[in-house]
């Protein structure tokens, strides 16, 4: 047995906050830029709102869009999960928290025995006088044990349980963010669909009345046939396109319930009231691609995973070394009538300093080393790539913010070029100066213009929701998820 001396310096070891063997964790260094590739253009943008990174959809000025982003937030299935898979780590740090304190328990029993004679010691306890075939006996225990945790194998067992938690957060977080952003987004494909909608539909319109001109001028023998049947054709192409448009709009909105946790269909009445197109605020404020590391989620959880690998080793190290436990025992045993139980005579108490040591086993526990150091030099690697994709994703984001921006200015332009030209053609048809082939080529320009022209400011603002998405907007992040476990 250990002398009490010992005894005392091993567990004022175990409770130093230091001495835990295994590599303490330092976050490290990503190499980033200082500014993005991007930054300056997006700067100088000039929209009529700006939007702060926290709660960006509040700056495309669209109440409906801000609503349904809420209720995609407190209603969102995956939500749902990222929430229960946080619960689950709080659970296993709880666990882990637990491992370093003592554990007790409570035990009692009472018994009634008869004792058969048949059995050698029934056979010598009936030889005895006075012996009686009927026996009771009583117990009452309370034990304790804890695992003197010399070597810090617990704690950093701790530790690594700490930081998947704060990884688990994080995840909830890059969840939240990214409904937040897919419910933006399909709001406003919505509201692109409808807008090219109603350029088909006005175009089909155009094109009915262009045919109805054509027949009434073939009727007077004024136009030929074949007029009549490139009429028809170009209506016929025109109608074509308003099912697939109509099919997109269909699915769109079912997607959009579904994101706020609803059976499809259940705000089709609501959305189906055409609105404008939400133009792409003005970004607050981008920060620098450093920021990016503190601020978007996912990279959060990539550093905290990185962490939690780190502290992994040290508890595969841990097992190097012996581990040393103590236990106890207080309680009360008796044979007798119950009231003689907690009688001095009836106590009882034990105390034992346990040793387990994997002596002979250094061939399997070097394999674990290895094989924790391989898994925390693949989320250190994951890390790193991680934030290589994010500073892509905001230059990504940013050029095609600004080349949509452009694109559909130009386009605004064009269109009202060729609608000027579209009717001054078709006027110039009616009185006999130009032929049909010309108006209806007319009509197609102006059609794909009007078209490229919704297109190009739908995604010039899904681009402005991917900046956002990219920038990490759209939640605030806590210190403890930020700091790393030192």
């Amino acid at each position: 047995m250990l002398p009490k001396r010992t005894l005392a310096m091993l567990i004022a070891t175990s409770l130093s906050a230091g001495c835990a063997v295994g590599p303490d964790y330092v976050r490290p260094d990503v190499p980033m830029p200082e500014r993005f590739l991007g930054q300056a253009a997006v700067d100088q943008r000039h929209a009529t709102a700006t939007a702060d990174l926290v709660t960006w959809w509040t700056g495309f000025g669209d109440p409906q869009l801000t609503r349904f982003v809420a209720l995609a937030l407190e209603q969102n299935l995956d939500l749902a999960q990222a929430s229960a898979r946080v619960a689950q780590a709080r659970a296993g740090l709880g666990a882990a928290s637990a491992a370093l304190l003592p554990s007790g328990n409570v035990s009692g029993q009472a018994a009634r025995v008869y004792q058969s004679v048949e059995t050698p010691l029934g056979r010598v306890l009936t030889s005895t006088p006075g012996f009686d075939r009927y026996g009771n006996q009583y117990e009452a225990d309370l034990t304790a044990s804890w695992e003197v945790d010399v070597f810090g194998g617990l704690r950093r067992g701790r530790e690594a349980a700490l930081a998947d938690y704060q990884a688990s957060e994080a995840g909830a977080a890059a969840t939240r963010l990214a409904v937040a952003a897919q419910t933006a987004d399909i709001y406003i494909t919505i509201r692109g669909l409808q807008a090219r909608l109603n350029v088909a539909r006005r175009q089909v319109q155009t094109q009915q009345d262009l045919l109805s001109t054509v027949n009434l001028l073939y009727g007077k023998g004024l136009a030929a046939e074949l007029q009549v049947e490139q009429a028809e054709g170009a209506l016929a192409q025109v109608r074509a396109s308003v099912p697939v448009l109509e099919a997109g709009l269909d699915a769109a909105m079912n997607a959009l319930d579904v994101m706020v946790g609803v059976q499809p269909g259940t705000h089709r009445a609501e959305l189906m009231e055409a609105r404008d197109i939400p133009v792409a605020p003005q970004i607050a404020a981008t920060g620098s691609p450093g920021e990016l590391l503190r601020r978007r989620p996912d990279l959060i959880v990539a550093e905290r995973r990185l962490a939690a690998s780190n502290a992994r080793i040290g508890v595969a190290i841990a097992e190097y070394y012996p581990k040393l436990s103590l236990n106890g025992l207080i309680g009360s045993a008796t044979s007798v009538a119950s009231g003689n139980l907690f009688t001095s005579g009836a106590n009882q108490a034990a105390g034992v300093l346990g040793l387990r040591w994997r002596l002979f086993d250094f061939g399997r526990i070097n394999a674990q080393i290895n094989q924790a150091k391989g898994q925390e030099a693949e989320t250190l690697a994951a890390y790193r790539l991680a934030a290589l994709h994010a500073t892509e994703d905001v230059e990504n984001a940013f050029s095609a913010l600004i080349k949509r921006d452009e694109q559909a200015a130009v386009l605004a332009q064009g269109v009202d070029s060729l609608g000027r030209a579209r009717a001054a053609s078709f006027a110039a048809y009616q009185k006999g100066v130009v032929s049909l082939i010309e108006v209806l080529q007319a009509d197609e320009n102006l059609l794909r213009a009007s078209d490229e022209r919704a297109q190009a400011q739908t995604e010039s603002a899904r681009a402005a929701v991917s900046a956002f998405k990219a920038l990490g907007g759209g939640w605030q992040s806590r210190e403890s998820e930020a700091v790393a476990i030192n």
